[in-house]
């Protein structure tokens, strides 16, 4: 990364790609019930609208498989809808994740505005890191910037593939947030300390 964070750049007018971990649990009828990651993203994105950015996010959602019934499933138009709601404005919702019609939405995008791609797993080499889906994301961005801290461990396609193509690629509030407070834990941490692991993968 070649600067920090977000607040060192000068974003106006400029295509920023965000990788955001919109990840959020849903019920059987495709309602949010968790609404937590995305509101944790606020800050990166309602920044970068008022300075005037084009703003792109990008976000995986579940594990979808290749069949037709896992494009509703696992569709990100709710998740736009909630961050519409949350905002107040009006997000627009990319078809796919990338293609003609994508590109040609990035670059109608006026300053401030909002699009939020599909899901990036519906592309199969974004978890295999392809260098083709890297470069066709980094196609859309001037700028790029990580802020999905719980996916940035992941070498794929939106994480580790499009941050080597894009420069300047930083860090979000959300993401500078988590590493302050991870290496404070780590460097010099306040005694007694308790850690607690989870997850199925631990």
């Amino acid at each position: 990364m070649n600067k920090l964070s977000v607040r060192d750049l000068q974003v106006s007018d400029q295509r920023v790609l965000v990788r955001v971990d919109f990840n959020v649990p849903m019920d059987a009828a495709g309602k949010i019930t968790d609404d937590t990651r995305i509101r944790k993203a606020l800050p990166t994105i309602e920044f970068l609208s008022r300075a005037g950015a084009r703003i792109i996010l990008c976000s995986h959602l579940g594990r979808p498989k290749d069949a037709p019934e896992d494009r509703k499933k696992f569709s990100l138009v709710p998740v736009a809808r909630r961050l519409g709601e949350l905002m107040g404005r009006e997000i627009i919702m990319a078809p796919e994740v990338v293609g003609p019609e994508v590109t040609k939405l990035t670059a109608g995008l006026a300053a401030g505005n909002i699009l939020m791609l599909e899901n990036v797993r519906f592309i199969k080499g974004e978890t295999k890191n392809d260098p083709g889906f890297s470069k066709q994301l980094a196609e859309l961005a001037d700028i790029y910037v990580n802020d999905a801290f719980g996916s940035a461990h992941r070498a794929h396609s939106s994480t580790e593939g499009v941050a080597r193509l894009v420069s300047p690629a930083v860090a979000g509030f959300l993401m500078e947030k988590e590493l302050e407070y991870l290496g404070r834990v780590v460097a010099d941490p306040e005694r007694p300390l308790v850690a607690i692991l989870g997850g199925a993968k631990v």
